[in-house]
């Protein structure tokens, strides 16, 4: 089966990327809580109590919005950043199998911002949402060494509700790393020894109007590292105890990510939370779902099962092995938002690019001046009447066979004459990235323990 890929929807020009571009992707974050009572300011198990619904809706505005980029500008611009997520990532599943590692690893430095509030009286801050992590922090006064950040640094001396968790507490049992001093002393190193050091503590967190007592997180006194500046602290949605929904106790949610080429104003990608991300599976029969895997090695990430793909009519002979968890740990596909593109363990990579190859009837572009790994030069005779077909990419996951929308795996720029391939190589563990998801409604349900897809005009939910 052949997608035709249109090009002037899709192309549109492009300037050149200076070498030295590496801006953080993100996205601004305005939460729209959707209450019985939006005047008063009211905790989220009082509302359950109550039988008042407590899913919340948050507005996601990606960072380049009027920048006058093209989408083939911003995958490149945030491709630099994903390959060092990527490195990340990989080096906790080589930590997990050394003895000889001492810190913990994780993730971190996502590509989307949550506007929250902390304390009382609330004070705004915004933090990175990073959905392969669990801690919340944010870095807090006295600071020791801190990095600049958009907002005033939070002043615990200034809220009443603030307090210190004990070492016995089950969240400091729950940290990966942690002593015991002036309370619960914690430390999370990440890939690229960027840093965070301080006390874990409990705090109102405020969501617009509804406030949520007793949120544990860290208080940063010490945090080093170049890749937090966007924000002031991170936000872990990741599967363990420490992160903000399992303290919510609302195991389910969602996101729909626009297009990331899509200019318009009206193009906002959501974030959904505890009910308001339930999704009626007999209104929606396209609905694809799937089994998480856990991984006890990584018990934060969100495994999936990938068993195969097919380009075109084409079911490549990848072995079912290929992306499989190993006994240590190791491989495996995860599904991340923080990821832009998708990253496919080298030889299945190299199937997937041969079968483009053999199927695309476009001459191979060698340059690497794109930064993905398969281009293909456009015909010069290019215009409004042509059109280039790509073959159909089908994901073939446990009980799901999910098949992408061409733009979500081609991007092409008749500015330039190229169309390329949103997909990389990597060595280790592989990715199912955000380019890949969009719209599409993405349901995590940790109750079910399974994964969601719903094909979605996101702009429109």
């Amino acid at each position: 089966m052949i997608d035709h890929f249109r090009c002037p929807s899709y192309c549109a020009s492009m300037a050149s990327l200076p070498s030295s571009a590496l801006p953080m992707l993100f996205a601004a974050l305005a939460v729209i809580l959707q209450l019985a009572s939006p005047s008063s300011s009211i905790s989220i198990r009082a509302l359950a109590r109550q039988n008042v619904p407590t899913g919340f809706r948050v507005a996601l505005e990606h960072i380049d919005s009027g920048g006058n980029f093209t989408k083939f500008e911003r995958i490149s611009r945030a491709m630099k950043r994903g390959k060092h997520r990527l490195q990340k990532l990989n080096s906790m599943a080589l930590a997990a199998t050394d003895s000889q590692v001492k810190s913990a690893v994780h993730p971190g430095s996502g590509e989307f911002l949550m506007k929250l509030s902390i304390g009382t009286p609330p004070e705004p801050f915004y933090a990175i949402m990073d959905t392969g992590s669990d801690l919340i922090w944010t870095q807090c006064k006295p600071c020791q060494q801190c990095f600049d950040q958009p907002s005033p640094i939070f002043d615990p001396k200034k809220s009443s509700s603030f307090s210190k968790l004990s070492c016995s507490s089950p969240l400091c049992e729950a940290l990966p790393h942690s002593s015991c001093g002036d309370g619960c002393e914690y430390l999370y190193t990440y890939g690229d020894y960027s840093s965070t050091q301080g006390v874990l503590v409990s705090e109102t967190f405020t969501f617009d109007k509804v406030s949520v007592p007793k949120i544990g997180f860290g208080c940063g006194e010490d945090n080093e590292g170049d890749g937090f500046s966007q924000g002031s602290g991170l936000v872990g949605l990741g599967r363990g105890p420490l992160s903000l929904v399992s303290q919510l106790r609302e195991p389910k949610f969602s996101y729909c990510l626009t297009s990331i080429g899509d200019e318009s104003k009206a193009s906002v990608s959501t974030l959904l939370m505890g009910s308001l991300a339930s999704v009626n599976t007999t209104s929606y029969p396209a609905i694809k779902t799937t089994p998480l895997i856990k991984n006890r090695s990584q018990p934060s990430f969100y495994y999936l099962s990938l068993e195969g793909i097919t380009v075109g009519e084409t079911l490549l002979p990848i072995k079912r092995s290929t992306f499989a968890l190993k006994e240590d740990g190791s491989g495996g596909m995860i599904i991340d938002s923080g990821t832009t593109i998708s990253y496919l363990e080298e030889k299945a990579f190299e199937m997937v690019k041969k079968e483009f190859i053999s199927q695309i009837k476009l001459s191979v572009h060698r340059s690497r001046a794109s930064d993905l790994d398969l281009c293909f030069s456009l015909p010069s005779s290019n215009d409004a009447t042509t059109e280039v077909e790509v073959p159909k990419l089908v994901f073939h996951f446990e009980g799901a066979d999910l098949e992408l929308p061409g733009e979500n795996y081609m991007i092409a720029d008749s500015s330039v004459g190229l169309m390329c391939l949103a997909i990389g190589s990597s060595s280790g563990m592989s990715i199912f990235g955000n380019v890949q998801q969009q719209n599409m409604l993405v349901v995590h349900d940790l109750a079910r323990e399974t994964i969601s897809f719903m094909p979605t005009k996101c702009d429109q939910l």
